[in-house]
């Protein structure tokens, strides 16, 4: 098990996250969470567009990985 000083992340893909084209509304999201923890209706505007964006993001990823060859 690792000690709390080592550098390896329990969730490797979340460390990730601040490099994901999404980070800006994904910040609003947490951000508006924070403001109106009582109230989440209130943020339903920044879960939407955060949910496009990983969606757009995510379509990109695969058609990259279609347009790839085995062979390059």
């Amino acid at each position: 098990m690792a000690s709390s000083g080592d550098s390896i992340s329990a969730y490797p893909s979340a460390a990730r996250i601040s490099d994901s084209p999404c980070y800006p509304q994904y910040s609003a999201s947490l951000k508006c969470l924070e403001e109106f923890s009582s109230d989440k209706s209130r943020c339903q505007e920044h879960f939407d567009v955060y949910k496009e964006c990983k969606k757009k993001e995510r379509e990109a990823r695969l058609e990259r990985n279609r347009n790839r060859s085995f062979f390059s």
